[in-house]
């Protein structure tokens, strides 16, 4: 049921180099990069196997040491309930549900802060 895990990280390009190198053995690398202009932030890139990015690094001023997770849901309406229940039991909005295509076309999902900081997410990647 988890789709991906991302980490913060304090230096970009040297987490980047590091983990370029460390996962390479195990056979993981580069999946996805996806650019600041892209998500209006900051840049991520993806680490993965068979096209599928699951672990994330990217440069989060302010936040270093968060953590992202993100749960696979098979619908977008659960999507949706995710984020309301979140927002109700005390999370704060980090992204209305919704499509996000720089990432893929079908890529549906919603994100909430829990009272650590920590950015959870609800994603479903299929069609409507």
């Amino acid at each position: 049921m988890i789709d991906h895990l991302g980490i913060s990280v304090s230096d970009f390009a040297r987490a980047r180099a590091f983990y370029l190198a460390a996962l390479a053995p195990i056979g993981i690398g580069v999946v996805m990069e996806v650019s600041a202009e892209e998500t209006g932030s900051t840049a991520f890139t993806g680490f993965g196997a068979d096209g599928k990015p699951f672990f994330w690094i990217g440069e989060r001023a302010g936040q270093n040491g968060g953590l992202h997770v993100a749960f696979a849901v098979p619908e977008r309406r659960l999507v949706d309930a995710f984020h309301a229940a979140a927002l109700a039991a005390g999370g704060r909005d980090n992204g209305a549900p919704g499509l996000r295509p720089h990432y893929h076309p079908n890529y549906y999902g919603a994100f909430v802060l829990d009272a650590d900081g920590n950015n959870i997410e609800a994603v479903c990647h299929t069609p409507t």
